[in-house]
């Protein structure tokens, strides 16, 4: 396996579990209360560790009880963490809101320490990066520090992975860092102008996004799987059904990180896309983020199931 470098945040989830969400102004009663590990960056890293890839995770903590849960959940999944922790900072947090009949989610994020994050965080580990074969990072943390930490991979022959999320606005010249650039609809909507709602809108949208500079794009599709393309491919991967889904948050960063372990391995960007596929089919049969992430063998039976 080779080397995974990821940039991102580590947030403490309080979930909460309810009928519906409430209208402004309204108070309802929920139906269960969870807290636990969380964070992009984090929920990704913990994927990579616990497919078998070598992960190292750059980040910043608060000297808390949320930071010492973060290194408590890397120290399980294997994840070997680069971290400073200021003074006076606090680790980040994140509100979940969980449909119960559905498991959709909506999640506001306050980032902490790890929102201050510097372009100079990166260079400091640019010896790190470039030993990698995969630099994933995300946009929890500043922008300036994912581009220097995607400019420095770049330059080493590093794969470089962008997941755009929370979704934004990002020029040309970010999207050009990216040897794959891993939206959701929503933020491939918000970064082609396209609106994704069926394969063929994801397509029209990973083309545009692959004119604006991104060397592949993978738009991930919920229940309609993922759809692949660089230009010479264009591949839909329907899903991988693993159980009932009990709740999706941790899909998409289960996906990425199953994702980056691939490539890190070096698997063929189409077969990288079913493993990451697979892995977070398994994850939304579990309650959690960082907890519902599986391990390499679950992953390799489940993809052996077709």
């Amino acid at each position: 396996m080779g080397r995974v470098v990821n940039l991102g945040v580590f947030v403490a989830d309080t979930s909460f579990r309810a009928e519906r969400m409430p209208r402004m102004g309204e108070t309802i009663l929920g139906q269960s209360f969870a807290l636990g590990p969380g964070g992009k960056g984090s929920n990704q890293a913990v994927a990579s560790a616990m497919a078998g890839a070598e992960t190292h995770f750059i980040t910043r903590l608060g000297r808390d009880a949320f930071g010492e849960m973060a290194l408590a959940v890397w120290a399980k999944a294997g994840v070997q963490p680069v971290v400073t922790r200021p003074e006076g900072a606090t680790t980040g947090a994140a509100h979940i809101f969980i449909e119960a009949a559905s498991g959709n989610n909506a999640i506001i994020i306050v980032p902490g320490a790890a929102g201050t994050i510097s372009a100079e965080d990166l260079k400091a580990q640019a010896g790190l990066i470039g030993g990698a074969r995969v630099f994933i990072t995300q946009l929890e943390q500043p922008l300036a520090a994912a581009v220097e930490g995607l400019t420095i991979a770049r330059a080493a022959g590093v794969t470089t992975i962008l997941n755009p999320a929370p979704a934004a606005t990002l020029p040309d010249s970010v999207l050009a860092l990216c040897d794959y650039l891993t939206p959701n609809e929503t933020e491939a909507e918000a970064l082609s102008g396209v609106k994704v709602a069926t394969v063929p809108d994801a397509e029209a949208a990973a083309r545009r996004l692959r004119e604006r500079g991104a060397g592949a794009v993978v738009v991930t599709l919920g229940d309609k799987g993922a759809l692949y393309q660089d230009g010479a491919r264009s591949v839909h991967v329907p899903p991988f059904r693993a159980g009932p889904v009990v709740e999706t948050t941790g899909a998409g960063d289960a996906f990425n990180g199953g994702f980056a372990a691939a490539l890190a391995e070096g698997m063929d960007p189409v077969a990288a896309v079913r493993f990451g596929s697979a892995t977070a089919g398994i994850s939304v049969t579990r309650p959690g983020t960082a907890p519902s992430m599986p391990g390499r063998a679950e992953i390799e039976a489940l993809l052996a199931k077709g």
